[in-house]
């Protein structure tokens, strides 16, 4: 892991400290969407903070090529539990692997905007595959909660740039569910 990706995760870190201390002050959890909502058949078997970096590439615009804007790659984090030990990671796919052995790759189901403007948004997404024998070998569904920073960066980019990444800093709190027993 390089430098600025340390640095990277560090900031995501501070801002999810921030964020959950801000909301802890507020005393306002903000209510998931019904759409984001996981089928009342399953239960959560596993809550994880993660923390990273939501990787961008700059690429010409498909509908004009002389135009060039972020796009974004995979995202690059690291997955916590609630005691802060860190418990697997989370990268494209998008896939989420534990120390365990099992993983999940999901496929978006829908998506909200984050109460936080300067947030990527919300997410449920449905498990695609999964593998191995640990926690993650029978998720259902997955949410992505309570998101920090990520978002595409606001300057745009140049044809010069073509190729270039960006990581952006950001948390998000990851919930997996499983079929009630």
């Amino acid at each position: 892991m390089t430098q600025r990706e340390r640095t990277a995760i560090t900031q995501a870190s501070l801002c999810a400290l921030l964020a959950s201390c801000a909301a802890a002050h507020a005393g306002v959890v903000p209510a998931i969407p019904e759409t984001l909502k996981v089928p009342v058949t399953q239960v959560l078997s596993l809550q994880a903070q993660s923390s990273g970096v939501q990787i961008y590439e700059c690429k010409a615009s498909q509908e004009d090529p002389k135009r060039f804007r972020w796009v974004f790659k995979a995202p690059q984090a690291e997955l916590f539990d609630r005691a802060g030990s860190r418990i697997g990671r989370h990268y494209a796919g998008p896939t989420w692997e534990l120390n365990d052995g099992s993983q999940v790759v999901g496929e978006l189901q829908a998506q909200e905007d984050s109460p936080d403007a300067s947030a990527i948004p919300w997410l449920l997404l449905r498990a695609k595959s999964t593998s191995g024998h640990g926690v993650l070998r029978w998720t259902q569904s997955i949410q992505r909660l309570y998101t920090v920073g990520g978002k595409a960066p606001v300057e745009g980019c140049e044809p010069a740039q073509e190729g270039k990444e960006a990581r952006v800093a950001y948390s998000a709190t990851y919930r997996f569910y499983v079929e009630k027993p």
